[in-house]
C-alpha cells in the first residue's frame, strides 16, 4: 500500500481512477483537466513499472484506441480490506455449508448477470452479442478484446480484477463461463487461464 501523498500526484490519481475500470488517455485527460500528452507520459511510466497495461479496443466503427487497466501488481498500492473481507466471508460460508454453498452463490450471480444481459441482446446477431458482452466486461475493469478466427470468436481477457479472490475461490471463474454459454450461441471452450498461470483468459466460441 502506498502513502496518501502518492495519490495526490497525477500518476497516483490516474492509478486511482483506473481502479474503477478502464480508461483512455483522452478520457483521463478530460477528467483531470490536463493534456492527453501529459497523461500519456504518466501512463508510459506506469506501464514501464508494470502497474498498468494498454490494449487496443475498437469502439464501434472507429479505429482502435488504447484502453488502460490496472495490473495485479497495482492492487498492492491500495488497501486490501475488500478482498480480505470477501475471502473471509466465503471461508465462513464454506465452513458452514461446504463447497455446494459457495457454488450456489456464484451460480446465482451468474444467472442474474446472464438474465440481465440476455434481455439486452435478445434481438441482436452474434457479432453484436459478443460486443455487448465485451462492453460489460470492460465496465467491470476487464481489459478484453475479441476476433473471429476460422469461424470461431476468440475472446481475450488480459487481466482479472478479482485475482486475489479467484486465488482462494476458483469457483468465481464459473460466472463468466455461465454468462457466455447463456448469452452466446454455440459451444464455448476455455483454452487458457490467468488463474493457472496463463498470459490471458482465452475463450473459443464456435457458433457454426
Amino acid at each position: 500500500m502506498h502513502s496518501e501523498r502518492f495519490f495526490e500526484s497525477t500518476r497516483g490519481k490516474i492509478l486511482a481512477a483506473l481502479r474503477g475500470g478502464r480508461g483512455t488517455a483522452f478520457e483521463l485527460a478530460r477528467r483531470f483537466g490536463i493534456s492527453p500528452n501529459a497523461v500519456r507520459q504518466q501512463l508510459l511510466i506506469l506501464e514501464r513499472d508494470g502497474l498498468v497495461s494498454g490494449h487496443p479496443v475498437r469502439r464501434g466503427k472507429t479505429k482502435p484506441t488504447l484502453e488502460y487497466v490496472l495490473t495485479p501488481k497495482a492492487e498492492e498500492y491500495f488497501p486490501q480490506h475488500y478482498d480480505r473481507m470477501l475471502n473471509a466471508v466465503l471461508r465462513e460460508i464454506r465452513a458452514s455449508g461446504g463447497e455446494p454453498a459457495v457454488r450456489a452463490i456464484f451460480d446465482a450471480i451468474a444467472k442474474r448477470s446472464a438474465s440481465k444481459l440476455k434481455a439486452k441482446v435478445e434481438s441482436l446477431g452474434t457479432d453484436q452479442r459478443v460486443e455487448v458482452l465485451a462492453t460489460m466486461l470492460r465496465d467491470r475493469g476487464v481489459a478484453v478484446d475479441y476476433d473471429l478466427v476460422d469461424g470461431s470468436y476468440v475472446l481475450h481477457e488480459h487481466n482479472c480484477p478479482y485475482a486475489k479472490t479467484v486465488a482462494e475461490n476458483p469457483e468465481l471463474c464459473s460466472v463468466i463461463h455461465q454468462v457466455i454459454e447463456e448469452v452466446l450461441p454455440g459451444k464455448t471452450r476455455q483454452v487458457e487461464s490467468l488463474a493457472t498461470g496463463g498470459a490471458e483468459c482465452r475463450f473459443e466460441i464456435r457458433t457454426g
